[in-house]
């Protein structure tokens, strides 16, 4: 039996946990919830699997939260940095599933290892704000962070058994999102409506924004780097529109190794809290008769930018991939409240990173002022865009 703390759990990640650990009652035991504000989700997940802990964001939130609680609950209710803290090193919990989305997941991961606790990791921004010392804590304190996203899954598992020194190239797959075949030209009549329409994933709010944009994958590189040691220059990314093959590794004997299956979160969750064990989730095999032929295209990187700023973070490292997070994420914010158009968001992230002072090997407290003054930065550009009447 795995006991767990679920951060995010009102979100994509997070619903598809608790969905596993529905479906495997005898193997997992839910004792932390979190979530930001989605009170009426959290409080039916409550209901469901009676976690000790329940945290949001905000106290009238959680005074909220109690109000819509049977009589009698027992679970306790707690708001802020403080709650997230406490259900990061819940005294019970032995792995713990961070799936909040954006910088917000840095400090509530960081809690959890320096408490020991096993990483199942859906929050990508940690490693790439951090991912030096996410990786160097996790060492010092034996702690194993397996990856969620089904890329860095399939990754892993085609790394399984095999010698890192025979690595030649991670191939880091990716659909293309929904203007894959979109002129540019016609970039500037995309709204937050069509670029949520994810053709084969379904995802939350933000992170539909960054795959349309391709910085999901461009923090996926980052993440990779991270997560199993390795260059920028071994990374390449393979636009694969079917999402069948989630990612493949190639050797330096010309083999290359696929890990493939149907598009659903499920997969990559279950391995990540029961590695190595397989869960029988009765997820179907793909249909490859049906879909009769795999697809494959490089990037271009003209069309969208996003990613091209993002593997020079990677190279350039220190603060600066810290930036390009925050930075987007203040662009996608202002986009999906139509502050921005699409085809801007690449230029904050760009203005933003092109203003700031790379610290080469930062501390916490560097990577928390970094985040800070990215958003800033990031904000006032975008202040002053739509005074000149250019949005």
């Amino acid at each position: 039996m795995r006991n767990l703390t679920i951060l995010g759990a009102t979100g994509s990640i997070g619903k598809n946990t608790l969905t596993v650990v529905d479906q495997f009652p005898d193997q997992f035991c839910v004792k932390s919830l979190t979530a930001r504000n989605n009170i009426t989700l959290l409080a039916e997940q409550i209901q469901q699997f009676s976690p000790e802990l329940a945290v949001v964001y905000s106290e009238s939130d959680a005074v909220a939260l109690k109000k819509l609680l049977m009589p009698g609950n027992r679970t306790e209710i707690m708001f802020g940095e403080d709650g997230y803290r406490s259900a990061a090193v819940h005294p019970d919990v032995d792995t713990v599933v961070s799936a909040i989305v954006g910088a917000a997941g840095l400090l509530p991961t960081l809690s959890a290892i320096a408490a020991g606790k096993h990483i199942a990791l859906a929050n990508k921004e940690t490693l790439v704000m951090a991912g030096d010392i996410v990786m160097q804590r996790a060492k010092e304190k034996n702690v194993s962070i397996l990856p969620v996203d089904s890329e860095h899954s399939a990754i892993f598992q085609c790394l399984s058994g095999n010698r890192k020194k025979d690595l030649q190239k991670i191939l880091l797959t990716a659909s293309g999102g929904p203007f894959r075949n979109l002129p540019v030209d016609q970039f500037e009549s995309i709204t937050p409506e069509k670029a949520l329409a994810h053709p084969t994933w379904e995802m939350g709010d933000k992170i539909s924004i960054d795959s349309a944009t391709l910085m999901n994958k461009g923090l996926e590189v980052i993440e990779a780097k991270h997560l199993f040691d390795v260059s920028h220059q071994k990374i390449e990314v393979v636009i694969h529109p079917q999402s069948i093959i989630h990612s493949m590794v190639a050797y330096i004997d010309g083999s290359v190794m696929a890990q493939l299956g149907t598009p659903d979160m499920r997969g990559a969750i279950s391995y990540a809290l029961s590695c190595p064990e397989r869960l029988p989730l009765n997820l179907p095999v793909p249909d490859f008769a049906g879909i009769g032929a795999l697809t494959f295209e490089p990037p271009d990187m003209k069309k969208f930018p996003c990613l091209a700023l993002a593997f020079s973070a990677c190279e350039a490292g220190g603060t600066l991939p810290c930036v390009l997070n925050a930075a987007n994420e203040v662009a996608v914010d202002a986009f999906l409240n139509k502050r921005i158009g699409f085809i801007q968001i690449p230029d904050v992230i760009n203005h933003t990173m092109k203003k700031h002072h790379t610290i080469t090997a930062p501390e916490i407290d560097d990577i928390l002022l970094a985040d800070q003054w990215a958003r800033q930065t990031a904000a006032q550009w975008i202040v002053l865009s739509e005074d000149k009447g250019s949005v």
